[in-house]
């Protein structure tokens, strides 16, 4: 039988074969990655120093100028010159990517609204998508047309976040429909607790800065609709899309799933599932990216297969990239999926222009697209995951599918899922260790029963939307799907109950990831091409990496510190001795697995701590500084010898006054946790004032971090 590993991978993903070597002439077949370094280092550079932009224009508008006057040498002058157009390309993109950074930030748009916005203003909203449905109310994105003040209106930009109090009313609210409202507007805040999410900046990178909180009697709604026909057209598409699935797709589990697997909408899904999927290395089947946007094209070359002729390649070309991009907008054109848009749509050209593209440069090529679009994706860890898994199987796929050779075809098949599936964990290993602290150890068995069996969903779930209208064949289809939805959940969540299927609780600086991928990289290309010189910088980069590990693991074990957890409604402190933890707080924060994950456990693994103690204590001396808790009310006598108390804990709503506190214990620190009402901090925080007792609401300020 002959061999056919040199063959390229038969993928509906790529034409260009996986395993591409990388060493030679990497310039050449991915120009484009010459202009992405430095565009990077531009956004990174604006981002983290702000550059002053006289200084940015300067440099742009010389680079630039350098670089066409470069163009119109002589070619001897051209060969003489070179480094210095080198270094002026590389200028140029710079000074592009901090401009851009500075001009996509809408803190420094002039007709911003937080710039000029006062309590009282009358604001003109209008919604920018339909109603999403929460737990509790009705959430929707709004653009800031302007405000009255005194009379006059003032034109501004901006996007808040509005959340409605669930309202029978709430039914004429839709895309297009504009309020006015006077109530104040809050600036989004974090919840200040170590290792938390920070929503404040991943907010403001999409634009968003500020939200408000409306009852029916807050705002009123202007008559008519202000709506663009393109994304009226999406929005609808999207709600006759989601209202076909639940009509033939029964179940919450199944028809939250079957959502996000065809258009990306995750509002109703199951977030102890999502948690599942993450566990064992398969949540990319739910994020929709290149895995969907593969099998779309790879439906769209079947069904254009006709027009697979000269003439008509442009044709073709047309119908298939303008259903990828249709598609795209329809699943709310996320990074991963631009990416996968951009890809395919440079692979159809190539196609059309009789080129093979190299997959290095249509990746560099896409991210450099993007970027100069958004330079904000680039810390969005959807992004990052995607590039990182293609360029990986891209680069791992040959020589991990080398290791096995068999005959058969359905076993050759199951081992190239296999060795993609292990290729892509090589390089996106880093990324998700950094900000996820887990791997999945699971993920070869259930990416093996996952990704095949989503793809399948994700062409029968096409296939329900195009023959909907048949309802009797409708209804089969559509239990099927449900069908196998229920075995890919069930199967999925009992992989997750295994004890050994996630290696949870890691925990690494952004140093420690680039040198833990320098350390892929540089014993990737030892291993791949033999050279002595990536041996070595892989040591040197291994050891700089267990260096810092010792030095962390070195710092928490002398750590002493207490923390005061902003989480609304409930009590929650970790007394850290070392790497041993003690809790004090509400116990149903502990059974809640979604909010302990959320909340608590991000700080415990920052802090690296392996031990855990629920304490059921009022009052904690430790290093010679005594802190009470207190929850339930209590009589204070004046006492002459006051206490000392280094730190007060004021926790649900005893019925007590500070002033009676403070003549019986001499007070130094008063904090005020999640669980306490608003109008109840507000009046001790008021009391505290005049007392002159240092007083902390981490309701407003974010947890309350104290060094024992």
């Amino acid at each position: 039988m002959q061999d056919t590993r040199g063959d390229d991978f038969s993928s509906p993903y790529f034409y260009v074969p996986f395993g591409m070597p990388v060493k030679n002439h990497l310039w050449k077949r991915a120009p484009a990655l010459k202009l992405l370094i430095p565009l990077i280092a531009g956004i990174l550079l604006q981002w983290y120093a702000i550059v002053p932009l006289p200084f940015l224009w300067a440099g742009f508008i010389v680079t630039f100028i350098s670089a066409a006057v470069y163009q119109l040498i002589s070619v001897e002058n051209k060969f003489r010159y070179k480094i210095i157009n080198g270094v002026s390309i590389n200028v140029l993109f710079i000074c592009l990517g901090a401009l851009i950074t500075t001009h996509n930030d809408i803190r420094n748009h002039k007709k911003w609204f937080g710039n000029q916005y006062s309590e009282g203003d009358i604001l003109i909203l209008q919604l920018e998508e339909p109603l999403v449905e929460k737990a509790n109310s009705y959430k929707a994105f709004a653009f800031v047309q302007g405000f009255y003040r005194n009379n006059a209106f003032q034109k501004t930009e901006g996007i808040i976040i509005i959340y409605f109090k669930k309202d029978p009313a709430l039914k004429s609210l839709g895309y297009g429909s504009q309020i006015i409202t006077t109530h104040s507007i809050d600036l989004i805040r974090n919840s200040g607790n170590p290792g938390g999410f920070d929503y404040k900046k991943y907010s403001l990178f999409h634009g968003i800065t500020h939200q408000v909180y409306l009852t029916e009697s807050d705002y009123v709604l202007l008559p008519g609709k202000s709506q663009n026909a393109f994304f009226n057209f999406i929005f609808q598409s999207r709600a006759q899309i989601i209202a076909i699935l639940k009509r033939f797709i029964h179940g919450d589990k199944e028809q939250g799933l079957a959502e996000a697997l065809l258009i990306g909408y995750k509002e109703d899904l199951d977030k102890n599932l999502v948690q599942a999927y993450s566990n064992t290395g398969v949540v990319h089947v739910i994020a929709i990216s290149g895995l969907h946007l593969g099998l779309i094209y790879w439906l769209l070359l079947g069904f254009t297969k006709p027009l697979n002729r000269k003439k008509f390649y442009w044709v073709r070309f047309l119908i298939i990239t303008g259903c990828l991009w249709l598609f795209t907008l329809l699943v709310g054109a996320q990074p991963s999926v631009l990416r996968s848009a951009l890809m395919f749509t440079v692979i159809a050209m190539s196609t059309v222009l009789d080129k093979r593209a190299s997959i290095y440069n249509t990746l560099a090529l896409s991210a450099l697209v993007l970027l100069c679009w958004n330079p904000f994706w680039l810390w969005d860890v959807g992004f990052q995951l995607s590039y990182a898994a293609v360029l990986s199987i891209v680069i791992f796929f040959r020589p991990v599918y080398n290791w096995f050779y068999t005959e058969n075809k359905i076993v050759d098949f199951l081992w190239k899922l296999i060795a993609a599936s292990i290729a892509a964990q090589i390089l996106t290993l880093p990324i998700s260790i950094y900000h996820f602290h887990q791997f999945p150890l699971l993920f070869l068995f259930t990416n093996l029963l996952a990704v095949p069996l989503s793809s399948g969903i994700l062409i029968a779930e096409i296939a329900l939307c195009i023959i909907s209208f048949i309802t009797p064949l409708a209804k089969v289809l559509g239990s099927v799907i449900q069908f196998f939805i229920y075995i890919m959940n069930t199967a999925i969540e009992r992989f997750d109950k295994l004890p050994f299927s996630v290696w949870d609780g890691m925990s690494i600086s952004i140093l420690q990831a680039v040198l833990l991928t320098l350390i892929i990289g540089a014993m990737s290309y030892w291993l791949l091409y033999k050279e002595r010189k990536s041996l070595w910088k892989g040591l040197v980069c291994m050891m700089l990496f267990l260096l810092l590990r010792m030095q962390s693991f070195m710092k928490v074990q002398s750590q002493k510190q207490l923390v005061v957890y902003n989480i609304p409604k409930h009590s929650a402190i970790d007394i850290m001795i070392g790497r041993k933890n003690y809790f004090v707080g509400d116990e149903a924060l502990i059974q809640n697995e979604l909010l302990h994950n959320f909340h608590i456990k991000p700080s415990r693994i920052m802090h690296r701590l392996y031990a855990d103690s629920v304490l059921h204590v009022n009052a904690i001396s430790i290093n010679g500084k005594t802190i009470m808790i207190l929850r339930k009310s209590f009589q204070f006598p004046t006492i002459p010898n006051k206490t000392n108390i280094d730190l007060l804990i004021l926790s649900k709503t005893p019925k007590l006054f500070i002033s009676n506190l403070a003549n019986a214990y001499s007070i130094k620190q008063i904090v005020i946790d999640g669980s306490v009402p608003k109008w109840q901090s507000m009046r001790w925080k008021k009391e505290s004032g005049s007392l002159k007792i240092p007083c902390f609401d981490v309701s407003e300020k974010g947890a309350f971090v104290m060094n024992l």
